[in-house]
């Protein structure tokens, strides 16, 4: 795949969260054949974005931010998605940064085969397998995920698992259930972060009352 097929939706220029320990700039990778509810970029869902970015502006400028930045993170959307992902992620790594990837893990097998290239990886973990689709509105998306989780553990690369719960789809049980399961496979690193619920696909969520 050539360089300028990857969609881009929007890029940050600099980061100090998206890539732990190190300073990035992230490229919002356009698309994504998933709807979760509380998804709070709408708008890269998509596979054609009303805003894109020409893949070779953003190499002209992580080609001036070379010993300025750590880190290319590739998020989304759902980076893996794109099929021209692997062959752009080489091309980050030949400028000399190191390679992030934000992912649902709604592909496990392109994700096996990006794994030998990643530095480190932010992995969505959203509900217990089962619980998936009705957050997702897809079915097997919870099989897909764990299967991801697990690959991702078994192969070493540094990693993190995130907990988005949102309190109307999953309760604390639910959430600390998930954490047990995450650990009892080896995870490095599990936490739990807020719902951004200032903007999301769905957002009759905002009014549905919280579960304790």
């Amino acid at each position: 795949m050539g360089r300028a097929e990857l969609r881009v939706g929007g890029l940050t220029p600099l980061t100090t969260i998206d890539y732990p320990g190190e300073l990035a700039a992230v490229v919002f990778c356009q698309g994504c054949p998933w709807r979760c509810r509380y998804c709070h970029n709408p708008e890269l869902l998509p596979p054609g974005g009303e805003t894109t970015i020409p893949w070779n502006e953003v190499i002209r400028f992580l080609e001036g931010r070379r010993g300025l930045l750590d880190a290319v993170v590739f998020s989304g959307g759902e980076p893996t998605l794109q099929p021209a992902l692997e062959a752009t992620v080489d091309e980050v790594k030949e400028l000399g940064f190191k390679v992030g990837l934000h992912t649902a893990g709604i592909y496990p097998r392109r994700l096996a085969a990006l794994l030998p290239k990643l530095d480190w990886v932010g992995l969505d973990v959203k509900a217990l397998p089962e619980n998936y689709p009705a957050l997702t509105g897809a079915e097997g998306s919870g099989e897909s995920a764990w299967e991801s989780a697990r690959l991702l553990i078994d192969s070493g690369v540094a990693h993190e698992l995130r907990i988005t719960a949102h309190p109307a789809l999953t309760d604390r049980r639910q959430a600390e259930s998930i954490k047990t399961r995450l650990r009892a496979m080896g995870a490095q690193r599990v936490l739990e972060q807020p719902c951004r619920e200032e903007r999301m696909f769905d957002p009759t969520l905002t009014t549905v009352p919280r579960q304790l």
